[in-house]
């Protein structure tokens, strides 16, 4: 349920939280002025408020800036149905919801982004995050449901080539559960996900990340 990452669930969260490939471009990425543009208002102040965090994961990313406290952010985002169902689709489930929004207490260690940029190859575990999600509906009111993830990303000469997600607890009503168990005990297994978190990641890292390239350039 990234732009992470069901995030890519949330990809991962954010996963768009985690690392990738060093690759900046000369010109600033003009698709993605197109792709704001397409944001209700309330997508538009969810990426204003992810901006800051966003800013600071760069500059561990591309600075190698180890200086200072280790990551920690409170990040909102919100996906539309039509993202979930094609998510979940590479799962081999179906997503009869609404939309969902999730949040998450990201914390992630800068010596570990800085290692997997610099180093030949590396393998970076990152911490375990606890996901809480709420899928709002007119007709049914809204239904909240939490889960826990553990990535784990390989890195070779500074871009993500492999991934997992590794799911953890679910806590949901019953029908979720079934289908979230379901989506996730089969991804655990034979790592239905791990294409879509590397790209999610080295996107991050590469697009993204120049989106806000004069800031996280800048001294801090």
């Amino acid at each position: 349920m990234k732009s992470t990452p069901v995030l890519t669930v949330l990809l991962i969260l954010c996963a768009a939280s985690i690392p990738g490939k060093m690759a900046m471009s000369a010109e600033p990425d003009k698709s993605a002025a197109a792709a704001d543009a397409n944001l209700t208002p309330d997508e538009k102040a969810e990426k204003e408020s992810r901006k800051a965090c966003k800013i600071d994961l760069c500059r561990a990313f591309h600075a190698h800036e180890t200086a200072g406290r280790d990551i920690a952010c409170h990040v909102v985002k919100s996906w539309r149905k039509e993202q979930l169902i094609k998510l979940v689709g590479k799962l081999k489930v179906t997503w009869p919801y609404d939309g969902v929004r999730c949040t998450t207490d990201l914390s992630v260690k800068r010596a570990d982004l800085v290692r997997a940029m610099t180093e030949k190859k590396v393998e970076i575990e990152f911490q375990k995050n606890t996901v809480a999600c709420v899928i709002a509906s007119d007709k049914d009111g809204s239904t909240h449901f939490k889960f826990e993830l553990t990535p784990k990303v390989e890195f070779e000469n500074g871009k993500a080539t492999r991934a997992h997600a590794r799911w953890g607890k679910i806590e949901a009503p019953v029908l979720i559960k079934s289908a979230l168990w379901t989506a996730t005990a089969a991804d655990n297994t034979v790592n239905l996900l791990s294409g879509t978190i590397v790209e999610e990641v080295n996107e991050f890292v590469s697009k993204k990340c120049d989106e806000v390239k004069d800031q996280w350039a800048a001294t801090p």
